[in-house]
């Protein structure tokens, strides 16, 4: 596909991430918001339906193995994504559904399981955010004393990886035969062991449910790191980033794409979706004035020890009013979360914030951009990244929910869908299709093809 084309093709995607009560800290605190949404299925269900009506792409959950919030104040990332994400996908038929599971506490045969039920039981509509997870309280909670390195988790990461796609092409696509006159139910050649033996696993397979309809589940990742980068390139289709610029993102995109096309995928393999929490206001002023009430229902005390974990530092060295210190290496000696910690530091660096302006421009998150503004003013930049290539789409943090989800649908896709780079009806009903990413085929059927050529 030549650049020209490959503009012609291109769409905006939109993903909204179910931060439970929503992107900002204190959203649970507003006037209108239910304080047990975090747990409630219900909460859950009519986020992805008021998305599913906008023509969202996808609903997206964080996930995590451990308490990582101060429970003193937040709701916590509670429900386990994937049995989340089956509710709701029996309540909405179109949108995708993407959950985040952990390649540092699980096995690659109960993901490749879990995940191709979700894709039969959404009948094509699920995804599969890989991560690794760098917590102490993670690590404790699976009978490990101290967090992996960097580079052993990413290790293992890829081969998990590598495990859990062959687990999903073990059967072919016409494996199942249901052929009541001659009793034949399964083509077995048509079914295949994997038999990987590795550094990290040992899986001989094949998975125990025949290919889930979208062939694969769709493969997302997010990180930023050198490793990161490195497997989102070998595996990702679609890789939700934290860039604080267009410039950054720009660069971002073009890196992970150009390592992508070394491995043999194509210029234009992944699809980048920036993160971005939206703050919107009839006027500019009235959406920072709903902002600032935000921010000011969170105690300072919880911005300073979130702004510190995301640092890496203690909390005591961070002044309200002055600059972050000098000299911020990596959190854990470059074993903890590159992702935010970059972002952070380059949004304060470039802004020349003190502590309380970035916490304030932060909207009391970590490390994802934020607007603030009208709905067309956040239309605006959106378009703009767009069109600039910085962005394919973008993972939505709206900041509270479900409300700020239901000013974005009102105010914002309206005006994408009036300048034509936003779907009004879905065209298709698998997430692939959503994302116009092709459907792969298994790698054991085409070596089964070959050597039959042969």
């Amino acid at each position: 596909m030549s650049e020209h084309q490959h503009e012609q093709a291109r769409s905006l995607h939109l993903n909204v991430n179910i931060l439970h009560s929503g992107f900002v800290p204190s959203a649970w605190r507003l006037p209108d918001a239910d304080p047990y949404a975090f747990s409630d299925v219900n909460h859950y269900i009519r986020i992805a339906q008021l998305a599913e009506a906008a023509k969202f792409d996808a609903v997206f959950l964080a996930d995590n193995a451990s308490i990582v919030e101060q429970i003193d104040f937040r709701p916590i990332t509670a429900l386990e994504p994937t049995v989340l994400l089956a509710s709701i996908a029996a309540a909405t038929s179109r949108i995708g559904v993407i959950g985040t599971a952990s390649t540092s506490y699980n096995e690659p045969y109960n993901i490749a399981r879990r995940f191709a039920t979700l894709d039969h039981v959404s009948h094509g509509r699920a995804g599969w955010n890989v991560v690794t997870t760098a917590d102490l309280a993670s690590a404790r909670n699976f009978g490990h004393d101290a967090v992996p390195d960097h580079a052993a988790r990413y290790a293992r990461a890829h081969e998990f990886t590598e495990v859990v796609k062959l687990l999903w092409d073990s059967w072919e696509d016409d494996a199942v035969i249901g052929d009541k006159t001659d009793g034949r139910f399964i083509d077995v050649t048509k079914v295949h062991p994997v038999a990987h033996r590795g550094a990290h696993f040992s899986v001989y397979g094949p998975l125990n449910l025949p290919r889930s309809p979208q062939g694969q589940p769709v493969l997302v990742q997010a990180g930023g790191s050198g490793d990161g980068r490195e497997l989102a390139a070998r595996h990702a289709e679609a890789v939700f980033s934290a860039s604080q610029s267009l410039e950054e993102s720009l660069a971002y995109s073009c890196d992970i794409n150009s390592r992508a096309a070394a491995f043999g995928r194509g210029p234009h393999a992944v699809k980048i979706l920036a993160g971005l929490a939206t703050v919107i206001g009839a006027t500019e002023a009235e959406a920072r004035q709903r902002r600032d009430q935000l921010i000011d229902l969170i105690p300072w005390s919880y911005s300073l020890n979130r702004l510190a974990g995301i640092l890496g530092i203690s909390a005591d060295r961070l002044k309200l009013d002055e600059a972050l210190p000098d000299n911020l290496a990596l959190p854990n000696g470059g074993n903890g979360n590159h992702t935010f910690f970059n972002a952070t530091l380059a949004l304060a660096r470039h802004h020349g914030q003190t502590v309380r302006q970035l916490i304030y421009a932060l909207s009391g998150g970590g490390g994802h951009r934020v607007l603030v503004g009208t709905p067309e003013q956040i239309a605006d930049d959106i378009e703009h990244w767009f069109r600039a290539g910085a962005a394919d789409g973008f993972n939505l943090m709206p900041d509270a929910l479900p409300g700020g989800l239901q000013d974005f649908v009102d105010g914002v896709v309206p005006i994408l869908q009036q300048r034509g780079i936003f779907r009004r009806e879905y065209s298709g009903t698998t997430l692939r299709e959503h994302l116009g990413l092709a459907r792969p085929a298994s790698v054991f059927a085409q070596s089964n093809q070959q050597h039959k050529a042969a």
